[in-house]
């Protein structure tokens, strides 16, 4: 295995589900704020689930985005 090609390949992957992730979490919250369905204070809680099936990886990654 080259590592150097491994990580990289996991940083290509980590930035494009960063950015994905984000844009569709900003999009969600300025719909719910529009529809008057949130009010733009307070916590969000959030999960992140990371599976690869061929490795028998299953793992959640919990915590809070903040709204103020």
């Amino acid at each position: 295995m080259n590592e150097d090609n491994f990580n990289m390949s996991i940083r290509k992957f980590l930035k494009m589900t960063g950015v994905g992730s984000q844009r569709e979490i900003e999009q969600a919250v300025a719909k719910a704020l529009a529809e008057g369905k949130l009010e733009g204070i307070g916590k969000l809680p959030v999960s992140m689930k990371l599976t690869i099936p061929s490795l028998d990886l299953d793992v959640s990654f919990d915590g809070d985005i903040t709204l103020e």
